[in-house]
């Protein structure tokens, strides 16, 4: 390596936290690598919105609990499937989905970071009044 050669160096800080009308999210890899990286949190009983991305693609693993992961070409056209812990699940963007708690549910998230990636979904359903919005 020449010396005007900047060396990679690990970078360590905090995940942050935001609260969800339906438990809580922590975002541990921001976009800016190329990637986003979440762990969600769920409530049993609890549902994420029905919901589809324009362009962002998202990757899914169950770490512990259970959930009906629901999706399809549209709302009126879904498929159910149980998921448990280990059960891994790809979304590519335009695809119609939504997950809700069977039991305490923690899942693991990761997806295309894109400009722009935090306003790229599209709320069909939502049972916290947020259909149409890009809103927590």
């Amino acid at each position: 390596m020449s010396p005007t050669t900047a060396v990679p160096r690990a970078e360590f800080f905090v995940a942050a936290t935001q609260h969800k009308p339906w438990g809580h999210e922590t975002l541990f890899a921001t976009g800016e690598q190329g990637y986003v990286g979440k762990l969600i949190s769920v409530g049993a009983g609890q549902s994420l919105s029905l919901q589809l991305h324009r362009e962002k693609d998202e990757t899914i693993t169950v770490v512990s609990g259970a959930a009906t992961f629901e999706h399809g070409p549209s709302a009126d056209s879904l498929t159910a499937r149980t998921l448990r812990p280990g059960d891994t699940v790809h979304v590519p963007a335009l695809v119609v989905h939504r997950i809700t708690a069977l039991a305490d549910l923690l899942f693991a998230e990761v997806s295309t970071g894109a400009p722009g990636w935090r306003e790229d979904v599209v709320r069909l359903a939502d049972r916290y009044g947020r259909v149409g919005t890009t809103a927590p």
